[in-house]
């Protein structure tokens, strides 16, 4: 019986030292200071305080300042063309959270795939850890949230999925139609750090 069972360890040590490794994080343990959430209102907190913004309840939780540069109804689209204000800051990490405004605003799916691909390029060339944030919330966005998940794989960035699963469409947790109130951004902010965590 010993035997076996010794057998069967060697077995699983080699599969863990010759499988594929867990992905790659690009820029992991790099020299830098702050996070920057970098998106549209669901970043910058619309429907609740400014202190109960999902960067504000991260700022409590981490004990690390994370720097709000969230704007109401942007787009990946147009978000690409201001990606050097999170890297003025010389970010650690940089969570990017778009793609909601570009569906209701029927921008092609295309291009805001295309932004979301250039706007971690650009935070992976500065130095700092990329995190793809994924809306999720309603299957209308699964096709972002796959392709999402694809650029954080290809690319060595984090993925955080579906931050509104759970949330939206939840009367308790919402302010309005489209947006969280402050529990439902407390549990947005939960969401992602326990994607980021290990990274910090």
């Amino acid at each position: 019986m010993n035997k076996w069972i010794l057998i069967l360890l060697i077995i699983g040590l080699m599969w863990y030292m010759f499988s594929p490794s867990k992905q790659k994080i690009k820029n992991l343990g790099n020299a830098h200071g702050v996070i920057v959430a970098f998106g549209d209102s669901l970043t910058y907190g619309y429907g609740a305080s400014t202190q109960s913004s999902y960067p504000a309840v991260l700022t409590r939780n981490l004990g690390r300042e994370v720097i709000n540069l969230g704007r109401n109804g942007e787009t990946a689209v147009h978000a690409v063309t201001r990606i050097q204000e999170t890297l003025d800051y010389e970010p650690y990490m940089v969570l990017i959270e778009f793609g909601a405004n570009d569906f209701m605003q029927s921008v092609s799916f295309e291009r805001t795939i295309s932004a979301m691909e250039q706007m971690v390029e650009a935070v992976q060339a500065a130095g700092a850890i990329a995190v793809v944030v994924d809306t999720g919330g309603t299957p209308l966005m699964n096709r972002y949230s796959k392709a999402y998940k694809k650029i954080a794989q290809e690319k060595g960035a984090v993925f955080v999925p579906g931050i509104l699963d759970g949330i939206f469409g939840r009367k308790g947790l919402m302010s309005d139609q489209i947006h969280p109130n402050a529990t439902g951004y407390r549990m947005v902010a939960e969401k992602i750090e326990k994607e980021i965590k290990p990274y910090l």
